[in-house]
């Protein structure tokens, strides 16, 4: 059924049934008061020839009464029966002569009997007499020989007066109807070329074209209602084109990104995924699926399920075995958008970058092996040319002092570039045992009093009482130690004092710190002071010397033991190293990496 039709019946059908009720209360309302008005007029005639009748004279005879009974049924249009005392009839306007003397007793008429025992009697019932439905009103006279005198009316009377108010109820009803019929049509016409109209933009808009109209929908409530909805529709419209625009440049910057990135909500299936993640893991379109399911790498899937469980980032690096194989830096970090939970999980390809890190520390290692050979021939040649006769020449000797030293600098070089492959390569580990702090730094002194002798410098040392005997890798601490502190000694000024000292720190560490009060170093040289080979500018220093590797050599083994190094300038001159180291539990034995 249209639209149009079910508004044409809900409008007319209210509208008629309406009236259709409202006609039959007015009918029934007219109806009754015609009754009551019928009954009383005939009521008041009924008196009114009572009253007459009770000033008659009193001996009256059968024939004046009973034309007394005509004359008054004549002038009111009612028939009249006068009765006595006994029942007998002695007048009524239906009956004369012999047919009024063979009339039936009225004694015992219900309005006869009502009239006599309450003054007045009135009754609705069929009369044999003029075989008609009556109303009957009984009224007492006054009078020594007429008692009652009732009044008849014919209901076919009342039926008439009823039956023209009937036919007026009908007629204006069926005009009634015929107006409610025209303004049910034209309403429903009118509203259902609104609501038509909303129909028509509603399913524009659900085929997806959102673009703005105009249209005339009227002040009501309705118009109200669609003129929202429209604008609603068009800021849906405006924002869905704003976030299609953002997803189309999210797409793009992701598509040419080479890391790759993958997005998983909170159940754990997989929402975004770029193509750098497709080639990495070699894997079809995830979108929609568990990340365990799609990703097939439990490496992978076991980072992200720790950042599900714990709810903060985490990085790992693997090797993913693919053809060829590949190494990847995962990042995996938790977000929270409007509620809603999910992690981000980005892959970084640093197989070449491994790959060069490899070569090179192959290079280094395979130069410092082949580098050892020589030196060790040069060392050898020199000690010898040492022992020859006529090498007590002061030229001789300078030159040979001279190819020592630089021999022996060389070696240390060697050493410290394959102390750093080593480091590099993860072949070091720690041998945890229990030492002593105090003669770490003892045995260190000792090794470097050729120095201090030198530089007629001296090593201040400061050993708190909680960190005086430790679990750790005695040999690697005091690698730590003496590369801190031969550098400071380098460069300090003579007769200077380079203070050392260890003492515990937050989270059960182990904190030690080098200062020496040489020229400092600058700023922007502070947080490179650890890479290999880095030298601060050689003119802020009285004797350069070392390898160059000796603080990459400490950054090195303070990581093996968790920990981390950090250089700062002393408010009072001079530079302040410190190293943060864990303690170490007895059954550690962990390579480095």
């Amino acid at each position: 059924m249209k639209q149009r039709t079910r508004l044409f019946l809900a409008a007319f059908g209210t509208a008629g049934l309406s009236l259709v009720l409202a006609s039959g209360l007015v009918t029934a309302s007219l109806q009754n008061q015609l009754n009551q008005r019928i009954e009383e007029e005939l009521i008041a005639d009924a008196r009114l020839v009572a009253d007459w009748l009770s000033r008659s004279p009193d001996n009256l005879t059968y024939r004046e009464i009973d034309a007394e009974a005509d004359a008054f049924g004549s002038r009111l249009g009612a028939r009249i029966t006068i009765v006595q005392r006994d029942g007998t009839v002695l007048g009524d306007t239906a009956e004369d002569g012999v047919s009024l003397l063979a009339m039936d007793n009225h004694g015992a008429r219900p309005e006869i009997v009502l009239a006599q025992a309450e003054g007045i009697g009135v009754t609705r019932r069929f009369s044999d007499t003029v075989g008609l439905e009556l109303l009957y009103v009984a009224v007492p006279i006054t009078h020594d020989e007429m008692t009652v005198v009732r009044l008849a009316l014919p209901l076919t009377v009342v039926e008439e007066q009823l039956l023209s108010i009937r036919t007026a109820t009908v007629v204006g009803l069926f005009i009634a109807l015929s107006g409610a019929f025209v303004l049910a049509w034209i309403s429903s016409t009118a509203m259902s070329r609104r609501v038509r109209t909303i129909a028509t933009a509603a399913r524009r808009y659900s085929e997806g074209d959102l673009t703005p109209q105009i249209g005339n929908y009227g002040d009501d409530e309705i118009g109200v209602v669609a003129r929202a909805l429209d604008a609603s529709v068009h800021e849906l419209g405006r924002r869905i084109t704003e976030l299609t625009h953002s997803r189309h440049l999210t797409e793009a910057i992701l598509s040419s990104m080479a890391e790759g990135v993958l997005v998983v909500d909170r159940d754990g299936r997989v929402q975004l995924v770029n193509d750098a993640v497709k080639e990495l893991l070699q894997i079809k379109d995830p979108v929609g699926h568990h990340y365990v399911e799609s990703l097939r790498n439990p490496e992978i899937a076991q980072t992200i399920n720790v950042v599900f469980k714990k709810g903060r980032s985490s990085s790992t690096e693997i090797e993913l075995s693919t053809e060829p194989t590949r190494s990847c830096l995962v990042s995996v970090a938790p977000f929270l958008v409007n509620s809603d939970f999910g992690v981000v999980l980005v892959l970084h390809d640093i197989s070449e970058f491994r790959r060069s890190q490899k070569i090179r520390e192959d290079f280094v290692a395979n130069v410092s092996h082949e580098l050892r050979t020589p030196l060790t021939a040069i060392r050898g040649s020199v000690d010898a040319l040492t022992d020859e006769p006529g090498s007590e020449t002061q030229a001789t000797r300078r030159f040979l002092d001279i190819i020592t030293r630089h021999t022996k600098r060389m070696e240390r070089l060697v050493d410290d570039l394959l102390r750093l492959a080593r480091l590099d390569g993860g072949q070091e580990v720690l041998q945890v045992v229990e030492f002593s702090m105090v003669s770490v730094f003892r045995d260190v002194e000792t090794e470097l009093l050729s120095v201090l002798k030198e530089k007629e410098q001296r090593v201040e040392f400061n050993v708190g009482e909680d960190v005086k005997l430790l679990h750790g890798d005695p040999s690697k601490v005091h690698d730590i130690v003496r590369n801190l502190v031969e550098n400071a000694l380098h460069y300090a000024p003579d007769e200077t004092v380079v203070q050392v000292s260890a003492a515990s720190g937050d989270d059960d560490e182990v904190v030690i710190e080098v200062g020496d009060r040489g020229p400092g170093i600058p700023d922007t040289d502070l947080l490179r002071v650890f890479e290999r080979f880095y030298r601060v500018d050689e003119s802020r220093a009285r004797n350069p010397g070392g390898t160059g590797l000796g603080l990459a050599i400490v950054k090195h083994l303070a990581g093996i033991h968790g920990g981390t190094v950090r250089a700062e300038n002393r408010p009072s001159g001079g530079t302040l190293i410190e190293v943060r180291i864990k303690r170490q539990s007895v059954e550690v034995d962990t390579p480095s990496s």
